[in-house]
């Protein structure tokens, strides 16, 4: 007897798989859950699954279908009013772009992420962006937009951790010698 799970269960048993690291079976789960939800007309929760697919498949080293199911997400969010699940939609987009090795378009989708993050305030989070944008930049050979990107991320964390302060220091210095600040 096949018994039919409701989206919120479906949604549980991913996050159960995610955390114990079956991250395609978790987006399994989180591409049940979303249909669910999108046939029962809800489309913010649907959209919020498939940004969970997302980061699952991006775990599962399946960035292509990570990709595919992140899009169109941010629109459903920003037609919300949800920003701050618009600002993460595009952050998930850049790094399923970024996985493909897309960099011009993932640069761009974490700078999207990264303004919408500032204009609601949320620094920890645009810090986390900001280290994902670095670390792109760097990989593409452009170490001083990566050190002021960094910096842009450490500069509104209210609550800096030992390593990131002494980044702070470190940039500080970096700036000093480089007579930037």
């Amino acid at each position: 007897m096949n018994t039919i799970l409701a989206p919120e269960q479906l949604a549980e048993e991913g996050r159960e798989l995610y955390g114990r690291g079956d991250y395609a079976g978790a987006a399994g789960r989180f591409e049940q859950a979303a249909e669910g939800y999108r046939l029962a007309g809800e489309v913010v929760l649907a959209a919020e699954m498939a940004n969970n697919v997302s980061v699952a498949r991006l775990q599962a080293k399946d960035a292509t279908r990570a990709l595919a199911a992140v899009e169109g997400t941010a629109a459903v969010f920003q037609q919300a009013g949800d920003r701050l699940k618009q600002a993460l939609a595009y952050g998930n987009r850049a790094a399923a772009l970024d996985a493909l090795g897309r960099l011009d378009e993932a640069e761009a989708e974490y700078g999207r992420s990264s303004a919408l993050l500032k204009e609601l305030g949320e620094n920890d989070l645009r810090a986390d962006v900001m280290k994902a944008l670095t670390a792109l930049q760097i990989r593409s050979g452009r170490n001083l937009e990566a050190l002021a990107s960094m910096d842009i991320g450490l500069a509104g964390v209210k609550n800096p951790s030992l390593k990131q302060r002494l980044l702070t220091k470190i940039l500080g210095f970096v700036r000093k010698q480089l007579k930037l600040g």
